[in-house]
């Protein structure tokens, strides 16, 4: 990405002055941000791209804070579930977010910045121009080299050791993409079985209600299933508005994933949803090969959301 030097909407730092919930911090007023380094990083707790940028902003925060640089975290959020201040607390403290995150709920600062995508970053120089920005995953060393050289300090960048859910994707092997569920943005459903569905096509069984952004199962028994072919499948899923959990199991080519299992999953292709979030649920070891992964939920009330790939 190019080095700009594209002056800040006027208003853009004062929305984070309006802003009235903060995370990690107490409110960073725009005033206070000058004379800083700032790196603005649009995120939503869900997007697994997001979660495989984050090992590399954490270290950024902890390695160049003492440097006059400042990550804010600005979480915009992509479902109704992540409006929920409660779920952002929760995800931010488990997912281990140090820096000061700003609730953006209404977009007001992803607009004061003309974001478009999560994850984003916008760095922001001292004097308060936007002097590089990046879109999507990867480019680590390329932003901290930008981030140096605007604090003025020159270091080795950093070899990070993302791992788990912060793994990268497996670029090589990924003939997959994101599917969103509810009619919103859904895509390549499919009437028939698993058995006869083609690469990337899906389809619900049971009883289901779909909704703009997901699908509710109305009663227990009903799952989902995908033809897909990547080393990870995730699939964003909540439970029930009650908070009551729901159990499912997970099979591979109608077996139990064994060694394919993912962290959410046991090697039995048991699992519990607890909370909502992204689940991991196939991670393939050694040669990744085209399958077809089936989901069955023992309990009702479970919405499923959008499926990512790794």
């Amino acid at each position: 990405m190019p080095w700009e030097a594209s002056r800040l909407r006027a208003d853009a730092f004062s929305e984070l002055d309006a802003a009235p919930i903060w995370l990690n911090s107490e409110p960073l007023k725009a005033n206070a941000l000058r004379g800083h380094v700032v790196l603005v990083d649009f995120w939503t707790y869900s997007c697994v791209n997001w979660l495989r940028t984050l090992p590399y902003v954490s270290a950024w925060h902890e390695r160049y804070g003492d440097d006059g640089f400042v990550v804010v975290g600005a979480h915009a959020p992509e479902f109704g579930f992540e409006h929920d201040l409660d779920n952002v607390q929760r995800a931010a403290r488990e997912l281990d977010v140090r820096y000061p995150v700003v609730i953006d709920n209404d977009f007001a600062i992803w607009r004061s910045f003309e974001n478009r995508y999560w994850p984003a970053v916008h760095l922001v120089d001292r004097d308060g121009q936007i002097r590089f920005h990046h879109f999507g995953e990867g480019a680590y060393d390329e932003t901290e080299r930008a981030i140096q050289q605007l604090l003025g300090v020159d270091q080795e960048t950093l070899r990070v050791d993302a791992t788990g859910l912060a793994e990268a994707a497996d670029w090589d092997t990924l003939r997959s993409r994101e599917t969103y569920v509810g009619y919103g943005r859904g895509e390549r459903r499919s009437d028939r079985g698993a058995d006869g569905l083609a690469l990337n096509q899906w389809a619900l069984a049971g009883e289901w209600s779909v909704s703009e952004e997901a699908a509710v199962l109305e009663s227990a028994g009903g799952s989902i299933a995908y033809r897909f072919e990547a080393r990870d499948l995730n699939l964003v899923l909540a439970p029930p508005a009650s908070g009551a959990e729901v159990r499912f199991a997970v099979r591979l080519d109608s077996q139990p994933p064994g060694d394919a299992h993912g962290v959410d999953v046991a090697e039995s292709g048991e699992g519990i949803i607890s909370e909502p979030r992204m689940y991991q649920l196939v991670r393939q070891r050694g040669v990744v090969a085209q399958r077809v992964f089936e989901i069955a939920f023992l309990d009702a009330g479970v919405r499923a959301y959008v499926f990512t790939f790794g």
